[in-house]
């Protein structure tokens, strides 16, 4: 077998930071919108060729299946950090060790949520609301859907071991790959094979086998303490808890920031089939803006975590602030181009003037915003860089969860529109964002206070 040398790791320790972060940020960016792409193009095919109730059938699952996505990206967090925290400290003799621990767990990880997922689908799906006459496509969809657990679990494992140090190209080429196989494959079982909602969920699989396979041929073939082999596959108790310290409670954010908008799918269902599908594909536009403060956000937790590792806190400090500033400008100035083009972008996804009209409504009053996202998503990156990851989960519970939960039963209830309930976003993104600005500001300090 060919093997790979070591490849040129970016220096994030010394020289400008600016363009790094951009650098490493954009191939980030661009690999999570083009899986967002890849991911409408479900919701696009089944709108226009399997009709709206199909349409409402996925978009019932968007909640649910947020819950699981969030939380293994969210996870992703911990080995990404804990290998770019060795690097920074010049530990590389453990990096071996700690990658064949964190993709042995990776696989154990996502065959039991696969299980969960299938065993509580029905149980989540009913308790948002979904309606009866399109419950069973749902649950069709969802049950296929979460057969890709495992391999997605894999890819995001995989991914956050390259991105430590700092290669974020090679995952934006495996989901570019393994995107265009999943469209392809949803034009062909849908449009050839009329299989509606299982032809999308199929694709999906598929795809997602395609993407972990990618990950894990490339650190098979490599020559350095980055190589994988089946061989070594095992468990360290002792580096998998400095990888789940700071990657559990990412995921439970994650999952928990989903689980909230499970609670607003309910209220986006009691409008009919219309908000649920026009709520779907509007859905679509603030994944791809918030993709943008997603990728300064996993930049400012390897920058920080190289930096810190290596005890440069002024460094650390410079990574923050641009990462939040980039993140911010960035999400905003593709929001701006949504905003603009608006009803061109809603004609993509539908052809019911109904369905568009809450697509509409959801993107002006979420999308438009978007870019206030960057500042809890940052924040929290910087803190979990720093090894402090229960604070901003928690903040960020009270923050979704209990702000939205309380926003739900009085604003909403008082004022039962459809604006209304999509104004909780951005009001909670405001709490929330505030709330850890403060937490950071204070950690650093007391940081520096005692360097």
């Amino acid at each position: 077998m060919e093997k790979v040398k070591k490849s040129n790791e970016m220096d994030m320790l010394n020289g400008g930071l600016a363009g790094k972060l951009i650098i490493f940020a954009i191939p980030l960016a661009f690999s999570s919108i083009l899986q967002q792409l890849f991911n409408s193009a479900d919701v696009a095919v089944v709108g226009r060729f399997a009709g709206d109730r199909a349409l409402a059938a996925v978009g019932s699952c968007v909640a649910l299946v947020g819950i699981f996505v969030n939380l293994l990206v969210g996870m992703s967090v911990g080995p990404n950090a804990a290998l770019a925290t060795l690097i920074g400290q010049k530990k590389r003799e453990r990096i071996s060790g700690m990658l064949h621990t964190v993709l042995t767990f990776g696989a154990i990880l996502g065959f039991l949520l696969m299980i969960i997922g299938m065993l509580c689908a029905k149980v989540v799906l009913e308790a948002s609301g979904t309606p009866e006459s399109v419950m069973s496509e749902a649950l069709l969809y969802i049950r296929i859907y979460f057969i890709s657990l495992p391999f997605m679990t894999i890819y995001n494992f995989g991914s956050a071991i390259l991105r430590s140090y700092g290669d974020s190209r090679r995952p934006m080429y495996y989901l570019l790959t393994s995107g265009i196989v999943n469209v392809i494959l949803n034009l062909f079982l849908v449009i050839c094979l009329h299989l509606g909602v299982s032809g999308v969920a199929i694709a999906t699989v598929i795809s997602n086998v395609l993407s972990a396979s990618l990950v894990i041929h490339h650190l098979r073939k490599r020559d350095d303490e980055f190589q994988f082999s089946f061989s070594r596959m095992h468990i360290n108790k002792s580096e998998l808890s400095k990888v789940l310290a700071i990657g559990i409670p990412a995921g439970i954010q994650g999952a928990i920031f989903s689980v909230s908008n499970v609670f607003i799918q309910s209220g986006i269902n009691s409008f009919g089939e219309d908000a649920i599908a026009g709520s779907s594909l509007a859905l679509n536009f603030e994944y791809f803006t918030y993709d943008i403060a997603a990728a300064f956000a996993q930049a400012a937790v390897t920058f920080t975590s190289q930096n810190f590792g290596a005890g440069n806190l002024k460094r650390c400090k410079k990574v923050f602030w641009l990462c939040l500033l980039f993140g911010m400008v960035f999400t905003e100035i593709l929001s701006i181009v949504f905003m603009i083009w608006d009803d061109f972008f809603v004609s993509i996804y539908t052809t019911s003037a109904g369905v568009a009209a809450f697509g509409l409504i959801r993107m002006h009053r979420v999308c438009s915003l978007e870019g206030l996202t960057a500042t809890y998503e940052v924040e929290s990156a910087a803190l979990r860089g720093m090894g402090k990851s229960l604070e901003p989960s928690i903040i960020t519970i009270l923050g979704t969860v209990v702000f939205r939960m309380i926003w739900l039963v009085t604003i909403f209830k008082l004022v039962p529109t459809f604006e209304m309930l999509m104004n909780v976003y951005v009001a909670s993104w405001i709490f929330t964002g505030g709330a850890i600005m403060i937490v950071y500001l204070w950690h650093m300090r007391k940081l520096e206070k005692n360097h």
